[in-house]
């Protein structure tokens, strides 16, 4: 393996006892002391302090942002001239056979546009943008901040003592505010289903803030194994696993972050690669489609199990492409891919696990309810 990158924040994370591995080409903390189980739990009941600085940043600046936005529409399927400023939206750059390349964030910060996109796509992605930009949209890769996320029931009431400003703010409002002397772009969202809020905060400063942070009694240091675990539950994709190249939006049940102006007989329809196959799955609907998974017992299906209609025989009717225990729900959870003729909640599957086949329930995402601040 090449050398690993290496967060602002290692040497913190080191201190608090964190187990690092490998992530994305960075070196991670994965659990601290606590254990994976508790962290889940912990950010569900108070605040889990993330540090997600493997993200990339990118802002794309231009003439003006009617321009920035129409460039930016023809890679992704999202209304992102209708943006508010200081508003953030959700969105996956895709391709011309309407798989998903990545999904990412975009916010409308006035006069740029600001963009995190995964760690293991970032250099696809900026690729990607480059060469499908316009000369006079110009991209910039951020390098020099760190990116942390707050996350739970009390963040709120945890980052207000540090900066009162945020009470104000709505789930996918984007804001300047000063953290523990440093000044932040804070946005009111995240990936664990709960309240909270993403911090990019400038590199030299990330400890500061992050000490402040933990400073809190309510507030503790969470790794990737909770960080997967509450996505999960929270029915969120993990790009990779349960969305790629070769998944449709639809497929992957993200027709939502289509706006009605970017869908058929929208004033701006369509102009995005895949945009004809993806449409006429949004109407029609699609070969696939991504459902919640409980399998019976205490042991979890993991990603690659094959799904089956019968105890025995048959063909491969899915397959399974995130699992695990969830903590707050007491039991294993997974998502799969099904054949959409199979994908009604209710319907009775079957995992092959180790060459036998266990009994697995498609049900409703999410296992766990959102609780973002509207």
């Amino acid at each position: 393996m090449s050398e690993l990158w290496h967060l602002p924040l290692e040497e913190l994370h080191v201190e608090l006892g964190a187990k690092m591995v490998p992530f994305a080409g960075y070196s991670m903390p994965v659990q601290y002391g606590r254990g994976v189980m508790k962290e889940h739990l912990h950010t569900r009941a108070a605040a889990g302090l993330f540090d997600v600085s493997h993200m990339g940043q990118v802002i794309l600046r231009g003439p003006d942002y009617a321009t920035i936005a129409a460039a930016m529409e023809t890679l992704v399927p999202v209304d992102v001239a209708g943006l508010g400023v200081n508003r953030q939206r959700y969105g996956y750059f895709t391709n011309d056979a309407g798989g998903i390349e990545d999904d990412l964030m975009l916010a409308n910060r006035g006069d740029h546009l600001f963009v995190v996109i995964n760690a293991a796509c970032k250099a696809a992605d900026i690729a990607l943008m480059q060469a499908g930009l316009p000369a006079d949209v110009t991209l910039e890769v951020i390098e020099d901040r760190a990116l942390l996320a707050l996350q739970g029931p009390q963040a709120e009431d945890v980052l207000a003592a540090l900066n009162g400003a945020v009470r104000g703010m709505r789930f996918m409002d984007v804001a300047d505010l000063e953290l523990a002397g440093a000044e932040c772009w804070v946005s009111r969202s995240g990936y664990t289903g709960e309240d909270g809020f993403e911090i990019s905060v400038p590199a030299a400063q990330a400890e500061d803030v992050a000490r402040a942070l933990l400073a809190d009694a309510r507030v503790e240091a969470i790794g990737l194994g909770a960080r997967d675990s509450l996505r999960l539950e929270a029915g969120l994709c993990l790009y990779g696993h349960d969305i790629d190249a070769t998944t449709s939006p639809i497929e992957a049940g993200l027709g939502w972050a289509i706006q009605k102006v970017r869908r058929t007989s929208g004033a701006r329809e369509g102009g995005f690669p895949g945009a004809a196959l993806i449409l006429t799955q949004q109407v029609q609907g699609a070969p696939r489609a991504r459902v919640g998974l409980r399998p019976e017992g205490r042991a979890p299906m993991r990603e690659g199990v094959p799904l089956f209609v019968q105890a025995e025989g048959g063909v491969a009717v899915g397959t399974v492409t995130s699992g695990g225990f969830g903590p707050s729900v007491g039991a294993p959870v997974a998502m799969g891919l099904v054949a959409r003729d199979h994908a009604a909640v209710g319907t009775q599957l079957y995992g092959e696990v180790r060459g036998k086949r266990l009994p697995v329930a498609v049900v409703a995402l999410p296992f766990t309810p959102a609780n973002f601040k509207r």
